[in-house]
């Protein structure tokens, strides 16, 4: 009965020499880490021998940082790229559409310049025999052999008569031909069913001007052969024929041809006034105190065949 116990004493003794021993106290083991500690600071500092250990290191963690950072690199990248592109496209409907608009000012803005320039060219035109003028727009235009003619964008509304002076910033158009409501022919001075009388500016010489048909060309067919007149002579007005006040220029000569089988001089003239560019004419209203004002206002119309030459 007693021999149980003693046994299992013995076995209990014999199981705790078997225990490994649980190494050195760890006050020691402090004591040596932290000696080790100090002398690899101490080398570290004084021949850095350690730098080649961390740049071996660094070398070696470099692919694991670009590998671990890689996806959230390429993602910024990305959403960057395609912020950048959508800024990007924005910006550039924004500056397409200001282009538009700067290139819209600046057409408009020609276009006044040009018109501001054809008014003031009208008030210079008008002379102190014209105490009204007002502006009237083309509205269309018929040009051939047969009829030279405007459409302007004024009437009787406007106070428009017929047979009214029309002229441009460079001179005389014609006269009001047909006067409606609110538009009115106007026929020019190119028209074969139109005549004016003129003056050589030069000379003093008086004369008829004929419309041809042909865009801004008029013949003077009344002229003898010994007339004193050159190319580049300036026709105005004579204010003869009770139509027209004196003074307002019509065409400057471009040729002069003499035929000794005829007693006449065969000259051409073009139309001072840019009939085919003008976009704004002036209607004139004279004063009737005016020496030179006209008494009437009828368009004058050219002679017929059988009176084309002079007695």
């Amino acid at each position: 009965m007693s021999s149980a116990p003693a046994t299992s004493g013995l076995s209990n003794t014999a199981a705790s020499r078997n225990i490994p021993s649980r190494g050195a106290p760890a006050g020691l083991r402090f004591f040596v880490y932290a000696a080790i500690s100090l002398s690899i600071m101490w080398l570290d500092q004084r021949g850095g021998w350690l730098d080649t250990v961390r740049f071996t290191l660094q070398a070696v963690a470099y692919p694991l940082q670009m590998a671990l950072a890689s996806p959230a690199a390429a993602w910024d990248w990305t959403r960057e790229n395609f912020e950048q592109r959508t800024m990007l496209q924005q910006e550039n409907r924004a500056l397409r559409e200001r282009l538009r608009e700067f290139e819209l000012l600046a057409m408009r803005r020609a276009d006044l310049e040009r018109e501001n320039f054809e008014l003031r060219n009208l008030r210079s035109a008008a002379a102190d025999v014209a105490n009204r003028w007002l502006v009237a727009r083309v509205i269309a235009v018929e040009t051939n052999r047969l009829r030279q003619r405007y459409t302007v964008d004024r009437g009787t509304v406007h106070g428009i008569s017929k047979g009214q002076t029309v002229i441009a910033g460079e001179g005389l158009v014609g006269q009001a031909l047909r006067v409606g409501p609110w538009s009115t022919e106007v026929i020019l001075l190119a028209d074969p069913e139109h005549a004016v009388p003129v003056q050589i500016a030069r000379t003093g010489q008086r004369t008829v001007a004929l419309g041809t048909g042909r865009d801004s060309e008029l013949s003077l067919p009344f002229l003898p052969l010994q007339s004193d007149i050159r190319e580049g002579d300036l026709l105005v007005t004579s204010g003869l024929g009770k139509t027209l006040p004196a003074g307002y220029p019509v065409g400057s000569v471009s040729a002069v041809r003499r035929d000794g089988a005829s007693p006449l001089a065969q000259v051409t003239a073009t139309v001072t006034a840019k009939v085919d560019r003008d976009r704004v004419v002036a209607f004139l209203w004279f004063n009737p105190a005016h020496p030179a004002a006209p008494p009437t206002v009828q368009p004058i119309t050219a002679p017929p065949a059988a009176a084309a030459t002079p007695p």
